[in-house]
């Protein structure tokens, strides 16, 4: 399914980082960035098949204003700037419950109470970007996406002390929301389009896809940038590029696992980390 929420003008705002947070945002690679688009001077069209916080599609947008820019934003990252004045306001809010608290202290049992009622005060009347607000209340680099998961942690004072500002950041993109195999089969004809590809960690939850996001999906983007001009960003924790060189230079004969039989044990390491062994052998 593909929607196309909405396409706005040309702007001179420049971000270097997204300005609502976002795990997984390429900030820490503006300027390779920036030099990278140097290298598609004669591209028409980028894609941003997965659009995270939209910072590659708004330096994209900057530096190469002549080109269409289309953002795939399935996480829905364009309603939290739309509704920044009203996460601005309850963060105000939290900051009066919040006084005299010490920062980074742990925010007293009363005080949280207040936090969670507040939060259900403001559910009633429309949009609460618990992403933003729970990083201005729960320990460093940390991040809650519904009220319950926030009901269920410690709290700490670390609130953001000045208003989030995002004026002109999504200006000059298309963005739509689509699976990104859809948006991929839509532009990959067309001439002078340019992919940008910066999928999920592997072996990480997907964020908004709702799934595991396993080897298997990782390697079914290679489709996306297999004779197509992309940008492609990964991690020497997937090995991806490892993996691909060792495939080329190697055969084996086909499937070693085929016809092995599979077992499998859960491993909870604690309340938020677990993995899966797994055995798999052929008589």
């Amino acid at each position: 399914m593909k929607n196309t929420v909405k396409s706005v003008g040309g702007g001179i705002q420049r971000y270097s980082a997204a300005p609502l947070p976002f795990m997984g945002q390429k900030r820490r690679f503006v300027n390779q960035f920036r030099e990278a688009l140097r290298e598609f001077s004669s591209a028409t069209t980028f894609v941003d098949l997965f659009g995270g916080s939209g910072l590659l599609s708004h330096i994209t947008a900057r530096e190469r204003p002549d080109a269409r820019v289309i953002y795939n934003d399935f996480d829905d990252y364009h309603l939290r700037i739309e509704n920044v004045e009203r996460t601005n306001a309850i963060l105000a809010e939290i900051r009066e419950i919040l006084a005299g608290i010490p920062r980074m202290a742990k925010v007293p049992a009363d005080a949280k109470a207040q936090i969670i009622a507040l939060f259900e005060e403001h559910e009633q009347s429309g949009f609460v970007d618990y992403i933003t607000i729970s990083s201005s209340i729960l320990f460093s680099g940390n991040y809650a996406t519904n009220i319950c998961e926030i009901k269920k942690q410690m709290l700490y004072n670390t609130t953001k002390q000045t208003p989030y500002v995002c004026d002109g950041y999504l200006e000059g993109l298309e963005i739509i929301k689509a699976d990104y195999r859809e948006l991929f089969s839509q532009y990959k004809d067309i001439p002078g389009v340019v992919f940008l590809v910066d999928p999920p960690y592997l072996s990480t939850e997907a964020g908004v896809y709702k799934c595991y996001w396993r080897l298997r999906d990782y390697l079914d983007v290679l489709h996306v940038i297999d004779g197509h001009p992309y940008i492609y960003f990964t991690s020497n924790k997937s090995n991806i590029v490892e993996l691909i060189d060792w495939m080329q230079s190697n055969s084996i004969g086909g499937n070693p696992f085929a016809g092995a039989n599979r077992r499998e044990v859960s491993v909870i390491l604690n309340h938020t980390s677990k993995y899966t062994d797994i055995m798999l052998y052929r008589a």
